[in-house]
């Protein structure tokens, strides 16, 4: 026998047996939805503004206004918690929101660092550069020691340093997060696929854009110099954006974000990310060359399940110890 329906304000529960904070992932974006129009309705957006305008001055990076070129179609990596190799945080009730220091669902861990927002506005090409208004943003980056949530070992339970943002009027996504470490063999960055809808968010295959953004090296200088994020340092020295295997092809052009702040306050990221969908997306997958967590990118494709363990007395992070076999 069905349970009788249950109604959230005027919407129907569509599992009207489990609690309001499971109900789907649909579900939270039309909750998502319905709050901002109430929000504008007060207007809200108007003091957003205006707390935007008082944000710490410093620029550093080079902005990327909408008239530039397409933003690259780059590798998912091997840890995208997409459905793409196995785990999907995609399909978890929870997934959208704006500050994904946490975990959410059966942990409630939160991941330490210097704070950081990401903001990230979206210019729909193919519509004479109009903000991308409604698509739904998935991001996701490693935490301080350069390890995965839902991959590395003792993380698989996690799943902070992910969320979805739908783009509001302006093509406007932002996060509340902490500053990713540099782990060996990649330059400092953060992943992100966009999809062209709320209903399209559970499915990876239809992401019309998949890419990374990179951040500036004096920012991560700074930010490696504090506490918690020491085995960076070394990390850094040991890439550029020139050898990067992602972002060495152009030295991350239209990928190189703009920052303020600073250690103490923490810092504001900010890309603009043009979409052109008369294109074919061909992001996703990993790229050759690289190791496991401490060494870049897996080598070869996409992973089918969890990367290798890491060798005994190899630190999350770092490169491999001696003794370790060659290419691990």
């Amino acid at each position: 026998m069905n349970p009788p329906p249950r109604w959230f304000g005027h919407r129907q529960l569509p599992r009207p047996e489990e609690d309001l904070e499971d109900q789907g992932l649909s579900f939270d974006v039309g909750t998502l939805i319905e709050r901002r129009k109430v929000l504008a309705g007060m207007g809200v957006g108007t003091l957003a503004f205006a707390l935007a305008a008082c944000s710490p001055t410093g620029t550093q990076g080079s902005p990327s206004p909408s008239t530039a070129a397409e933003i690259p179609d780059e590798t998912a990596g091997p840890y995208p918690g997409d459905g793409s190799n196995g785990p999907d945080v995609l399909e978890q009730s929870g997934i959208v929101r704006s500050d994904i220091r946490s975990s959410f669902g059966t942990s409630t861990t939160t991941a330490e660092g210097i704070p950081m927002t990401l903001e990230l506005k979206i210019v729909d090409m193919a519509n004479n550069n109009q903000p991308f208004e409604g698509v739904a943003v998935y991001v996701w980056h490693c935490d301080r020691s350069g390890e995965y949530s839902m991959y590395s070992s003792g993380l698989e339970n996690e799943n902070y340093l992910r969320g979805v943002q739908v783009a509001d009027a302006d093509g406007q996504v932002r996060y509340t997060s902490i500053f990713p470490a540099c782990y060996a063999g990649r330059w400092p960055h953060i992943h992100f696929e966009v999809y062209p809808d709320t209903g399209s968010i559970t499915d990876h295959t239809t992401a019309i854009a998949t890419s990374q953004v990179a951040l500036p090296q004096e920012t991560c200088t700074a930010v490696y110099a504090t506490t918690g994020y020491e085995q960076s340092v070394k990390n850094l020295q040991g890439v550029s954006l020139d050898s990067d295997n992602v972002f060495g092809d152009d030295s991350g052009a239209t990928q190189l974000a703009t920052i303020t702040g600073d250690t103490s306050a923490g810092y504001t990221v900010r890309l603009t990310v043009n979409v052109d969908t008369n294109t074919e997306a061909t992001g996703g997958g990993a790229p050759g060359g690289g190791g496991a967590l401490g060494g870049g990118e897996a080598p070869g494709g996409m992973p089918t399940g969890r990367p290798p363990a890491l060798p005994d007395g190899q630190q999350p992070g770092t490169a491999p110890t001696a003794s370790a076999p060659a290419g691990s």
